[in-house]
């Protein structure tokens, strides 16, 4: 069970509720925080002085007073309103990461919400119903605006109570309107009260969601970059100066040094390094662990924004006593956005240099006499093309990374009359972060797979020759999922078979 307190959810939790389902819950120290800053907000609203979003309308009609009699037709207008993204639908366990993240944040008693909504959004969870929110339409700030509305439709009414006012949500593998989602659930919907409304949809949740999960999957993509490293060296007669642990020592960076000690310890054992005696080899080999080192610095900053991001205070205002409501810009997604641009620019590059050892790998005058295209022998080239369109396929999602890993966080357009005039574009940075990623995933496979391959013929020319420990677990690990075929085959399914270890986590 994950109980949340609103200041110590961990990236760990999060991938623990969005992928495996585990429960969660709310802190009894929390829920009273949570029913104490309430308090603050009926005070305010009796006192009836002007509050941003508790008796105001919002954005450019922050000026506009509003009767304490309408603030729940007030909280619900700017869900209906706000509900109006666009695209495909979020994956589910996007939209779990992203409720998780908001009850948290609700969960940290400074948006004068009832402990009820938190509540509620976890019973959706421990439940297992997922609002539809589609993935585009936000600007990051305020926060994510559409799918934050989205996912309120689902949970929340009105008097009313019109089944086609209320969203869409996955149960029981059947996609129903919120309304029946909820109902067959068995979970009350809320009529949201002063300030609810606006607490429920003002944060950059979802970008932060997008990021805890690309977070996560980057470290281990990372992990897995260095073994392909490792089992291409070997393949290639890599030569092992080039890790040697003085050399990475001298230059400082700690995930060069990293990158180059794993690699000592995959290749432990190995008599295929060096048996070329050359002296040094190409930059996608001689310098991986300066560029997959790079890398890990990044994701270390990356993993530390996010951090902050799912315990932090986003929506607007705050409140911090029963007069105090601060109005300010803590949904403004900027820091999600720049860290998230960093992690894709950072792993475009890890794809880009594990293409250019699969490219080495098959061009015969580069491989160190192995056969061109990987094919069974030199006679057999021509009949049969090897691994020659599996480095296509790397070629161009590399070629596409490129394309997603340009930053969009420097992109702004002003909305909501100039008040809104600077936005963050967080979402978007990433939804091209998780792409690239992807992406990142398949290329990654690919090298595995050619370098299992390119192993394969190298210890037939060298019968007695010896892989390093962690390549060999890896190679043996491809080979119980997908055997050697010596002629033509179809690559794609045993590509996505080597593929489907990387989702599992198994290299």
């Amino acid at each position: 069970m994950i109980q949340i307190d609103g200041n110590t959810l961990t990236i760990a939790a999060i991938v623990a509720v969005a992928r495996q389902a585990e429960p969660a819950s709310l802190s009894a120290d929390a829920r009273q925080r949570m029913l104490t800053s309430h308090v603050w907000v009926s005070q305010m609203v009796a006192a009836g002085e002007p509050v941003y979003g508790i008796n105001t309308g919002f954005g450019i009609f922050a000026d506009q007073r509003i009767p304490p009699a309408d603030s729940a037709r007030l909280s619900r207008n700017l869900i209906l309103s706000h509900a109006v993204g666009a695209g495909p639908e979020l994956p589910r366990e996007v939209v779990r990461a992203a409720m998780l993240i908001r009850a948290n944040t609700l969960a940290a008693g400074y948006s004068g919400v009832r402990p009820e909504l938190v509540e509620t959004l976890l019973e959706m969870l421990n439940r297992g119903v997922t609002p539809g929110v589609p993935s585009q339409g936000s600007l990051g700030s305020s926060g994510d605006l559409a799918p934050l509305s989205h996912l309120a439709l689902v949970f929340s009414t009105d008097a009313a109570d019109r089944e086609a006012e209320s969203g869409y949500a996955e149960f029981q593998d059947q996609r129903l309107s919120g309304k029946a989602a909820m109902a067959a659930a068995g979970i009350p919907r809320l009529v949201l009260g002063p300030k609810e409304g606006l607490a429920a949809n003002n944060g950059a949740t979802f970008s932060a969601a997008l990021g805890a999960l690309a977070v996560h999957d980057a470290a281990y993509l990372l992990d897995t970059a260095e073994v392909s490293l490792a089992m291409s060296l070997e393949a290639m007669l890599g030569v092992s100066a080039a890790f040697d642990e003085r050399l990475h020592a001298a230059r400082r960076h700690p995930g060069q040094i990293a990158v180059a000690g794993r690699i000592r310890q995959l290749t432990q054992g190995s008599t295929l390094l060096d048996a070329a005696h050359r002296v040094q080899d190409a930059y996608s080999l001689r310098c991986a662990p300066q560029v997959q080192g790079a890398a890990r610095d990044t994701l270390v900053f990356a993993e530390d924004v996010i951090g902050r991001e799912i315990n932090a205070a986003t929506d607007n205002p705050l409140l911090f006593g029963p007069t105090e409501a601060i109005s300010g810009g803590n949904f403004h997604g900027e820091p999600v956005g720049f860290a998230l641009d960093y992690l894709a620019i950072a792993m475009s590059e890890v794809a880009a240099i594990a293409e250019r050892r699969i490219f080495r790998m098959t061009d015969s005058k580069l491989n160190t006499g192995l056969p061109p295209m990987l094919v069974d022998s030199p006679e057999a080239a021509g009949l049969n093309s090897g691994m020659m369109m599996p480095q296509y396929t790397a070629a161009s999602l590399v070629l596409e990374n490129q394309a997603l890993a340009h930053p969009d966080s420097v992109h702004s357009l002003p909305t909501s009359a100039e008040q809104e005039d600077h936005n963050a574009n967080s979402m978007t940075s990433a939804r091209h972060a998780r792409s690239v990623l992807e992406n990142t995933r398949h290329v990654l496979a690919i090298e595995l797979y050619c370098a299992a391959r390119a192993i394969d013929l190298r210890l037939r020319q060298m019968p007695e020759a010896t892989l390093g420990t962690g390549a060999s677990r890896a190679h043996r690990l491809i080979r119980q999922q997908v055997a050697y075929q010596p002629g033509d085959a179809w690559w794609g399914p045993e590509i996505d078979s080597v593929k489907k270890l990387l989702e599992n986590e198994v290299i």
